[in-house]
């Protein structure tokens, strides 16, 4: 079976990746969800596994606002020790280590002499650990310490707005500086520069943008925040975020910001990404898939890595060890999601379906792009209804009675029809099943409202599980691929 992109789908953005040895390791953002930084290994570059949490001690402040949180870490190894740094947006920059990449990671140093976002770390032969920040300015810094050795100075930012993203290389005779430009959207581009210095004076690529699908007609679009790396041949690679739009005009992409591969051929000393492909070319070592991961998380220990909560997970509202085999949620007021714990979707068209105890309680099932903006199926109190939050309102579309203690809930999203200039990317049937499997949708709703393109920020969805009042307990959680 040929590999095709993305080859980290669903709400990855930012990736970043280092190889040691055999094997890759890669981070991505996460913005207001905990535990923070996803960590996934590979052997091949192209199929992926999640072992870890880089940012899974540091709970986020509860004024954390949607697409708020950490932004854009990079990945490297240096001297025998894994180094993440990263921005957490409103504190500041920080940066952890670990021997392994699984963890435990240390606990965050904090560098407030060091500017602005999207960090970036780079040792040299004499071992100054150069830090580079988007703008794009440069200062060295002691790592173990955090402390600045010298003041941000301008480095080169590009020609186009929006310089970000900051990768700094030693590669042969040339250090190279890739950054990102246009913004996230649509005009997203990768440009580099190089120079025979780490602190510059750089000379920009005469062919930048060195890759963008801005005004093509490929169904990979905003392609830019790009990370090199080699393969187990010797060849060069990028890691780079991208969308897939669905839908009508102007596109939307539910499934967020994802990691994509694209091979790099270097032409008189530059790197040169002719496009994205969708269909991976022929890699001439052995892929190395994972396992999948089990289809039913039947809650029988602690939750796995890849789940993920809204700014912490406090152990006394999330659980598993109250109910053994069950996931016990306590409903936190003042909270949009009530308490919220859920997986990225990573396929277009999935089907979601819980076993929901409700005796003690309100609970549901829920898609959630942000705050303001969520789908969901709850019961509770003889109710069960579809509940819409959108812009900050909530509306009850549907309701029914349901004098039942345990129910399965069930959310399944499929393309929009009728397709046409106006459609939106999918369709949330939202509803329960009765005891023989049949399925009732008490409303189907219009996905592109669970959008960044309607909603605004950076994220995407997540599907899970909430309690909105009382307690709420979950037998289990499926979420299955249907396409």
């Amino acid at each position: 079976m040929t590999p095709t992109n993305p080859v980290v789908p669903g709400f990855h953005p930012d990736p970043s990746v280092c190889r040691v040895g055999e094997d890759y390791y890669l981070a991505c953002s996460s913005f207001e969800y905990h535990p923070g930084v996803p960590i996934l290994h590979s052997r091949d570059l192209i199929h992926w596994r999640q072992i870890g949490n880089a940012l899974a001690d540091l709970p986020l402040p509860a004024d954390t606002p949607s697409s708020g949180g950490v932004y854009a870490p990079t990945l490297r190894y240096h001297e025998g020790r894994f180094w993440l740094i990263t921005t957490e947006v409103g504190t500041g920059n920080l940066l952890v280590t670990a021997e392994h990449p699984a963890g435990p990671w240390s606990a965050p140093v904090r560098l407030p002499d060091v500017p602005g976002i999207d960090p970036d770390l780079a040792w040299d032969e004499d071992g100054s650990c150069w830090c580079t920040v988007a703008g794009v300015a440069q200062l060295r810094i002691d790592p173990e310490t955090g402390k600045a050795l010298e003041r941000p100075r301008p480095l080169w930012s590009g020609t186009r707005q929006a310089p970000e993203a900051p990768h700094l290389y030693r590669i042969g005779d040339w250090w190279y500086l890739m950054i990102a430009e246009g913004g996230t959207e649509r005009a997203h581009s990768v440009s580099i520069a190089r120079s025979r210095r780490p602190d510059g004076p750089y000379e920009p690529c005469p062919d930048n943008p060195v890759l963008t699908h801005a005004g093509s007609h490929s169904p990979i679009q905003n392609t830019g925040h790009a990370d090199l790396v080699q393969g187990p041949d010797g060849s060069w690679w990028a890691v780079l975020l991208g969308v897939r739009p669905q839908g009508g005009t102007p596109g939307w992409h539910p499934l967020g910001r994802e990691t994509f591969l694209a091979p790099v051929r270097w032409v008189d000393d530059w790197p040169v990404i002719d496009r994205v492909p969708v269909e991976l070319p022929d890699v001439p070592w052995p892929l190395h898939p994972w396992p999948a991961p089990p289809g039913r998380e039947g809650f029988d220990g602690p939750l796995p890595p890849r789940w993920l909560s809204v700014r912490d997970r406090p152990a006394a509202h999330i659980t598993t060890g109250e109910r053994p085999g069950w996931l016990t949620l306590h409903a936190r007021h003042g909270h949009p999601d009530g308490t919220f714990t859920g997986l990225r979707q990573q396929q277009h068209t999935v089907r979601a379906r819980a076993r929901l105890d409700c005796a003690a309680g309100t609970g549901g099932l829920m898609v959630r792009l942000d705050d303001e903006h969520a789908y969901a199926v709850e019961a509770g109190r003889g109710r069960i209804r579809v509940v819409a939050r959108l812009g900050g309102q909530v509306h009850e579309v549907a309701a029914a009675e349901l004098d039942l203690a345990e129910t399965v809930l069930r959310i399944d999203t499929a393309p929009a029809a009728p397709r046409g200039p106006r459609t939106g990317p999918d369709a949330l049937a939202l509803g329960h099943e009765s005891a023989d499997g049949a399925f009732t949708a008490l409303a189907t709703l219009d996905g592109r409202y669970l959008t960044t393109e309607v909603a605004g920020g950076f994220t995407g969805r997540v599907i899970g599980l909430y309690a909105a009042d009382g307690t709420a307990h979950f037998d289990w959680f499926d979420l299955t691929p249907l396409d």
